[in-house]
């Protein structure tokens, strides 16, 4: 499961970095309720988006993680 999440991570990060994201627009297409994809949760955790100002953007970590 652990790789599925990791790709699952990569696409966040893909789809954020495309365009600017809304905080709203972020949390109707990525939260989950279900305890098994919580990709969302995971990238806000691990410091992988920044949020401010109702933008959700990549932080550093997040584009590093995509590898830009």
């Amino acid at each position: 499961m652990e790789t599925a999440n990791a790709t699952h991570t990569l696409e966040l990060l893909t789809w954020i970095a495309a365009r600017p994201r809304s905080y709203p627009e972020t949390l109707e297409v990525w939260r989950s309720s279900c305890p098994r994809l919580t990709i969302w949760e995971d990238a806000v955790a691990e410091r992988l988006v920044r949020i401010a100002d109702g933008r959700v953007t990549l932080s550093e970590r997040g584009h590093a993680a995509l590898g830009s």
